[in-house]
């Protein structure tokens, strides 16, 4: 049962490690553990928040048969590093219904601009490639203020249409998948909090919102998509990573 679970551990490369109370993350990728899988307890089983890279697939499922089972997989936006290891687990898959096509379609590589990258950072397309399960058959939606196993679903659209993140006002816990980079896209490293990388987004300026529209509902702490959380001063935190450029 999920209620019982509370150890951290490392099975094969992903690490698995508690948030809050029912709540864990599941770290894996390379070169650096930097891509985050949230599991929730949800009736005995959990509930998934984003499904990482492909290469997650095998310890994601041991992980969920150990915790009572997988109910169902919310997908906080369809690009290929969220939802790689959604389409072998074979639980339904929710997700906003402006994601819909993505998820079922390219994962939303129709509106990438790569040229915007760094000579560096341009490998990072064929990176992706190797990191998606492909598309996924999504079973349902959930819009802002639904209820997903105790959060509230919140609309953050820029990065992604449709991209949602978790809200839980008991504890000012947000788990935002990519509102926000905590993670150089082009070099791996951990930093602080800022906008989704240009040339990933569907819409920069949108993406600015949702990170200031995040940052007005003064959360304890934030858990993005990647890397580590944003804790202290969290508003403060957001609100510059969305004035930069």
């Amino acid at each position: 049962m999920a209620s019982g679970y509370r150890s951290t551990f490392v099975l094969g490369k992903p690490t698995m490690e508690p948030v809050a109370r029912g709540v864990w993350v599941v770290r894996g990728g390379v070169p650096v553990r930097g891509m985050n899988v949230y599991l929730i307890e949800d009736e005995g089983g959990v509930t998934m928040f984003d499904a990482g890279i492909g290469d997650m697939t095998g310890p994601l499922r041991d992980i969920c048969e150990r915790m009572g089972g997988l109910r169902r997989i919310v997908l906080g936006h369809a690009h290929p590093d969220h939802r790689g290891s959604a389409p072998a687990l074979g639980a339904p898959v929710l997700c906003h219904p402006e994601e819909v096509a993505d998820a079922e379609g390219d994962g939303g590589r129709h509106y990438w601009d790569l040229s915007l990258l760094d000579w560096y950072g341009k490998w990072l397309g064929p990176a992706n490639t190797h990191w998606d399960g492909g598309p996924v058959n999504v079973a349902g939606t959930v819009s802002e203020g639904d209820e997903v196993a105790g959060f509230r679903v919140v609309h953050l659209p820029g990065h992604a249409p449709g991209l949602i993140g978790l809200w839980r006002e008991e504890d000012g816990l947000a788990l935002a998948s990519d509102a926000l980079y905590m993670l150089d896209p082009q070099t791996s490293r951990f930093g602080e909090a800022r906008l989704p990388h240009r040339a990933f987004n569907w819409s920069t300026e949108q993406a600015r919102s949702s990170l200031r529209k995040l940052a007005a509902l003064e959360p304890r702490a934030v858990w993005a998509g990647h890397a580590n959380p944003v804790t202290g001063d969290v508003r403060s935190r957001l609100e510059h990573g969305a004035a930069t450029t």
